[in-house]
């Protein structure tokens, strides 16, 4: 790949969602960022991995800053809050890839990345990782074919990762795990049919066990986190699209408008409507 200019940034973003629900890219990119470029701090909605082909910055979650140089990779985890930043005397260009899914959690599991291990150092496969990332690049498209092909390239990379993993014993999971599992298929599935028999399903315990350990872990249930999850997001696209009511309860998983209003203005206090006449004017963006 050619020197990139100081400041270029390529992005490519997924603008029409193919009902790819196993796993699915969401934005693709690269970027030669210039002397103390920053990003956050922020929440994805989304996995979104960064590979570092040069230069250095730091990179901060869950806590904890890392340094990081060219060869490491790092992993933001979906609604967890991040920040990055480029050094000032060496900026690092880093190449990226985001994706969700229903399977993209189970994927992540089976690599050395984890919640307590967002960083990876030194890849001895690092040209293997670019090689992948940029041909998910340069599938980049909005049609179902392009999804397919983009998707094809991202199990490719994920299966670099996983096969390159040291963790080849897993431990029997805890609580904190499953509940992590059902918070990341939360994520990926939110905005289809989803009932807390699916989730504990898919996290492999019981719909009690899994009200339990919610119940001791968050101070919630699984339904009362799923619900908030999905209000949360309708308040976003209240405020940021102009979609009707009914069309935001179902992007968001409700099949019934009249049950979304009733749990969104027991969440918030007003009705979906009050709360899109309340929003402050939209300001431009810097």
């Amino acid at each position: 790949m050619s020197e990139l200019p100081m400041g270029f940034k390529q992005s490519n973003k997924v603008s029409e969602k193919q009902n790819m629900i196993s796993l699915s890219v969401y934005n693709v990119g690269r970027q030669k960022c210039t002397p103390g470029y920053k990003w956050g701090p922020g929440v994805r909605d989304h996995f979104l991995i960064h590979y570092i082909s040069s230069g250095s910055g730091t990179y901060t979650a869950a806590g904890h800053t890392f340094r990081l140089h060219s060869g490491d990779m790092f992993l933001a985890m979906p609604e967890t809050e991040i920040f990055y930043q480029a050094d000032e005397s060496d900026p690092w260009t880093y190449e990226w890839v985001g994706f969700a899914g229903a399977d993209a959690a189970a994927l992540v599991s089976r690599t050395d990345f984890s919640s307590s291990q967002l960083v990876l150092r030194q890849l001895p496969y690092g040209a293997e990782v670019r090689k992948h990332l940029r041909r998910i690049d340069e599938a980049f498209g909005n049609t179902f074919c392009d999804a397919v092909r983009m998707t094809g390239e991202l199990y490719l990379l994920l299966g670099i990762l996983i096969s390159n993993a040291t963790r080849q014993v897993r431990l029997p999971a805890t609580a904190e795990d499953n509940i992590s599992r059902a918070i990341e298929y939360i994520a990926s599935r939110y905005s289809y049919s989803l009932t807390i028999g699916d989730i504990a399903s898919y996290v492999g315990v019981s719909r009690s066990t899994l009200f339990r350990e919610f119940r001791e872990g968050m101070n919630i249930s699984p339904k009362e986190y799923l619900d908030r999850y999905r209000i949360r997001r309708a308040c976003l696209l209240l405020k940021d699209t102009n979609l009707t009511i009914a069309s935001v309860a179902a992007s968001v998983g409700y099949d019934n408008g009249l049950y979304f209003s009733k749990a969104f203005r027991r969440m918030t206090g007003m009705t979906p409507s009050d709360f899109r006449n309340q929003r402050a004017p939209a300001h431009g963006s810097g």
